[in-house]
C-alpha cells in the first residue's frame, strides 16, 4: 500500500464510516425503481404483472448470490470483494437507463440483485476484522442503521433527479455515486495487519480481542453441518420478512388501507424508517454494554432480542386501530424492535465463527433473510388480494418470537464454543 505513514486513531470507525456510506448507497440504488415505479412502468408499458416479476427477479438473485459472495469474500478478501460488488452493482443500475422493455429491466434488476447481496456479507466481515467483540454490535448496528437512511434519503433525491433530467437518468446519477465510494474505500480499507495507519494502542485493541483469534480451520462447506447456522437460518427466515414487508409493502397499505394521498405518504414512510435507525443503533449498544460488563457475547445478544421479541404483538394494533395515527406509531415501535433485534441477531455470526469463514458464514445465514422475503412477498400478494392485511399483521406478531424460540432450541449450550471444538 502506498499510504503515508502518518498515525491515525481510531481508524475502525473510518472503516465503519464507509460500510455505512456503501449500505447507503446500496439502498438508494435499489429504491430507484420502487420511487419511480409509476413512472417507469407507464413509459414502458408494464402491467402489474410484469412489474413483480421484476421484482421477483431482483429477490431471486439477491439470495441466489449469497452463497457465492460469502465464498469470494473469504477467499479475495474484503478489500477486492466489497470493491468488486459496488462496480458491479452500480454498472448494473446504470444501465437500467438502456432498457426499453419488461425484459431488459427484468434483466437489469436481476444483476443488480446479484451485485448488491455482496454488500451486507462484506461488512459482516470487514466488523469482524476491525471491531472487538463489545463493539461489533453497535458498528453493526451502524450498517443496519445506514439501510434505514438509504430508504428515507431515497424518495426525495431520486425525485428531484426524475424532476430535472427524467427517470433515465436517475439511475445513471445514482449509479455513479458508487464510483466516488469507491476511490475513497480502496484508498483506505486494508486489513489491521497490513493498515499503514493504525496506532500502537488500536493495533493493542483489536488483538485484545478476537479479531486475530486462532481456531481450527474450517472448511466452509462443514458450515452446513453446525446446527448453530441453521439456527441464524431459521431466524431469519422466520423474521425477516418483517423488514421485507414494511420496505415494499407499506406506502400501498397506507394508500389503500388508510386512504393516504401521496403527499401523505411522503410525509409519513420516511418516519418508521428513522426509528429502524434507532433500533439499530440502541439494539448495538446495548448488547455492547453487557459485554462490558461481563457478559458472554451470544448471551448479551440474546438478552437484547428477548424484549425485542416481545414488543412484536403490537403489530396486531396497527389493523385494528381507526386512528392513522396509533397505527403508525405502532409500525414505529415494531420498526425500532425489528432492527435491535437483527442487529444482535446479524453480530452473532461475528461472535459464533472465525473470521476467515465468516463472509461464508453470513452468505449462508443471509440467505434465509432473502428466501425469507420472497416466500413471504408472494403469500402477502395473495393474502392481501384475497382477504386482508389484517391476517398479514398478526402474522407478523409472532414471527420474531417464533424465531427467538428456534434460535435458543437450536444453541442450547453456546454455539461458540461447539464450533470451536
Amino acid at each position: 500500500m502506498n499510504m503515508a505513514a502518518r498515525l491515525i486513531p481510531n481508524i475502525r470507525w473510518r472503516i465503519a464510516a464507509l460500510l455505512f456510506a456503501a449500505t447507503v448507497i446500496n439502498y438508494i440504488d435499489r429504491q430507484t425503481l420502487s420511487v419511480l415505479a409509476s413512472e417507469i412502468t407507464s413509459d414502458l408499458g408494464l402491467n402489474d404483472v410484469e412489474y413483480s416479476q421484476v421484482v421477483q427477479a431482483f429477490l431471486l438473485c439477491y439470495a441466489g448470490m449469497y452463497i457465492v459472495w460469502g465464498r469470494i469474500i473469504d477467499r479475495w478478501g474484503t478489500r477486492a470483494a466489497l470493491a468488486t460488488s459496488m462496480v458491479w452493482w452500480s454498472l448494473a443500475n446504470a444501465a437500467h437507463a438502456l432498457t426499453r422493455n419488461a425484459l431488459g429491466l427484468g434483466i437489469c434488476r436481476a444483476l443488480l440483485g446479484m451485485g448488491e447481496s455482496g454488500n451486507f456479507l462484506a461488512a459482516e466481515k470487514a466488523i469482524s476484522e476491525w471491531f472487538p467483540p463489545r463493539e461489533r454490535g453497535f458498528a453493526n448496528g451502524l450498517v443496519n442503521a445506514a439501510a434505514s437512511t438509504g430508504a428515507i434519503l431515497a424518495p426525495p433525491l431520486i425525485v428531484l433527479i426524475f424532476t430535472l433530467w427524467g427517470w433515465r437518468i436517475a439511475f445513471v446519477v445514482t449509479g455513479l455515486v458508487g464510483f466516488i465510494w469507491l476511490a475513497v474505500w480502496l484508498r483506505w480499507y486494508w486489513v489491521p495487519s497490513r493498515h499503514a495507519r493504525v496506532t500502537q494502542e488500536e493495533r493493542a485493541l483489536l488483538e485484545s480481542g478476537d479479531t486475530a483469534r486462532t481456531r481450527p480451520r474450517i472448511h466452509w462447506i462443514s458450515l452446513f453441518g453446525f446446527r448453530q447456522t441453521w439456527a441464524l437460518f431459521g431466524a431469519r427466515l422466520l423474521a425477516d420478512p418483517v423488514w421485507w414487508f414494511y420496505l415494499f409493502w407499506l406506502p400501498k397499505y397506507l394508500s389503500d388501507e388508510r386512504g393516504f394521498s401521496i403527499v401523505a405518504i411522503g410525509l409519513t414512510t420516511w418516519v418508521p424508517f428513522l426509528t429502524a435507525d434507532l433500533g439499530a443503533l440502541a439494539g448495538g449498544w446495548l448488547s455492547g454494554r453487557l459485554i462490558s460488563r461481563g457478559m458472554a457475547p451470544v448471551r448479551a445478544r440474546k438478552w437484547v432480542m428477548l424484549p425485542a421479541a416481545a414488543v412484536m404483538p403490537l403489530s396486531l394494533i396497527v389493523p385494528g386501530s381507526d386512528s392513522a395515527a396509533v397505527a403508525v406509531a405502532a409500525i414505529c415501535i415494531v420498526t425500532f424492535a425489528h432492527m435491535a433485534w437483527k442487529t444482535n441477531l446479524m453480530t452473532m455470526t461475528n461472535d459464533i465463527y472465525p473470521t476467515a469463514v465468516v463472509g461464508s458464514a453470513a452468505g449462508i445465514v443471509g440467505l434465509g433473510s432473502s428466501l425469507g422475503g420472497v416466500i413471504f412477498t408472494g403469500i402477502t400478494g395473495f393474502v392481501v388480494e384475497s382477504y386482508s392485511y389484517g391476517m398479514i399483521f398478526f402474522v407478523m406478531g409472532f414471527m420474531h418470537p417464533v424465531a427467538l424460540a428456534v434460535l435458543h432450541a437450536l444453541t442450547p449450550h453456546g454455539v461458540e464454543e461447539e464450533v470451536s471444538k
